[in-house]
C-alpha cells in the first residue's frame, strides 16, 4: 500500500482497506475465491478495499509469493475503482520483482 499511496494518494484519500478472514459467499458461488473486494461506501461511509487473508495464504507459498498477490490483488481493486488499467496504476504489477 506504501507505493499506491504514494503515487494515489489523493485519489485514495478516502478509501479505506482492511483484512478480513474469508468472504462471505453465496451458498450457489461458483468460481475461486476471492483475494479483495471494494465495497462501496455509504452516506456515514468511505468505499471500503478488503483482502482475504484465508484465500490468500492458501495461495502463496511463503511470505514473499503471499505479499506479491496482496500487491496485485490490491492494485486490480484501485485500479477498478479509478476506472484504469492495473498497469497504469503500478507498472510493476504482476511481476516477481517488489
Amino acid at each position: 500500500m506504501r507505493r499506491l499511496g504514494q503515487r494515489w494518494g489523493r485519489e485514495l484519500a478516502r478509501v479505506e482497506f482492511a483484512v478480513e478472514e474469508v468472504p462471505e459467499l453465496e451458498p450457489w458461488f461458483d468460481g475461486p475465491v476471492p483475494l479483495a473486494q471494494t465495497r462501496p461506501g455509504t452516506a456515514g461511509r468511505p468505499v471500503r478495499i478488503v483482502v482475504f487473508r484465508r484465500p490468500v495464504e492458501a495461495r502463496g507459498s511463503g511470505e514473499r509469493e503471499m505479499a506479491q498477490i496482496v500487491r496485485d490483488a490490491l492494485v486490480e481493486e484501485v485500479a477498478d475503482l479509478l476506472g484504469l488499467s492495473p498497469e497504469s496504476v503500478d507498472p510493476s504489477y504482476d511481476s516477481p520483482d517488489d
